[in-house]
Parts: structure tokens; sequence; C-alpha cells
């Protein structure tokens, strides 16, 4: 019996050894190392395409830099001769033609809608010129008009920036043209 004995715990053993080694096997099939093989090879294939990305970036930034500074170049060049050519000085003669009437330089009654209170309101916020007015929005317009009170309300200052721009470049022609089009306000 000794024999059938150990042939029995032989089997016993071996299939006890078998059962632990299919339960570690399992286990190990399970574990992350295939998945963190897939992770280091799909973050090897990121950086490599972030590499790309940051040498395309700079390509990119280097070719707005030289177009920023052509585009400077240009536009330095263009004040320039602009600056030289088209100086605006104020003509009586011109915007007398374009009006039939005298016109003084900075008279902001020139404005379709401005008249002598509505121009006394702007002086007081200090905008005593075309290109105070022309450089101001119609939102700032409407803060001059609504220091006036509720009766300046009504007036719609929308265009009067565009109309003292055309007077301060000397626009005559265009800004007649635009007031007899648009007169009273209304569009």
């Amino acid at each position: 019996m000794d024999w059938e004995s150990s042939t029995i715990w032989y089997w016993v053993i071996l299939a006890f050894v078998g059962i632990i080694a299919g339960i570690l096997g399992y286990f190990f099939g399970k574990s992350d190392t295939p998945r963190k093989m897939n992770q280091s090879l799909e973050l090897n294939a990121l950086e490599i395409e972030n590499a790309k990305l940051k040498s395309d970036l700079d390509i990119c930034r280097k070719r707005l830099d030289e177009h920023t500074i052509k585009t400077k170049e240009i536009h330095l060049k263009d004040i320039k001769q602009t600056t030289k050519k088209n100086i605006f000085q104020f003509n009586p003669a011109e915007a007398k033609a374009a009006f039939g009437k005298t016109i003084k330089e900075n008279d902001l009654k020139l404005i379709e809608g401005i008249g002598p209170k509505i121009e006394g309101l702007f002086h007081n916020f200090d905008i005593k010129t075309w290109k105070d007015l022309a450089e101001i929005s119609a939102d700032k317009c409407q803060e001059v008009l609504d220091s006036g009170g509720k009766r300046y309300r009504i007036h719609d200052p929308a265009s009067w920036p565009m109309q003292a721009k055309m007077a301060y470049e000397g626009l005559w022609e265009e800004l007649f043209e635009w007031q007899e089009k648009h007169r009273a306000g209304k569009y």
C-alpha cells in the first residue's frame, strides 16, 4: 500500500500544483503587462506627433514674424507717404463749393443732427473738433446726449463720428451727398 498511497499523493500534489499554476497563469494573463506595453507604444507615438506639431508651430511662428515685419514695413511706408501727400488742411473754399454756404473749421453744427445746444454739450465733454468727434464711438455720443437730459435722447448719434471723419478729411462732396440722402437723421 505504500506504493499505492505514494502514487495517490503524487497525483494529488501534481493536481494541486497544476491548479495553482493555472490560477497564477490566469492572473498573470490578466495583468497590465500587455496593456502597459500598448500604453508605452501609444505614448511614444504621441511624443513623436507632439514633436512634429511643435516643429510645425515653430515654422508657423517664424512665417508669422516675417509677415508681421513685412506688414509693419509696408504700413510705415504707407504712413510716411500718406503723411507727406495727404496732410489735410481745412479749405473753406472747397467746403463752400460743396455746401453752397460758408463753413467754419471744426463747426460741429455741420454734422447732420447737431445743433447749437448739442454742440455745447460736446464742448462740455471737451469734444471741440471734427477730429475729436470722429475718434469717439456712437455710445460716447449717446452719453453726451444723455448728459443734457430727456429732450436730447430722441437724437440718433450713430452716424455723427462718420460724418465728422468726412469733414475732418475734407471729403466735402461725399459728406454733402450723404447728408442729402439722410436728411433729418432718417435712414
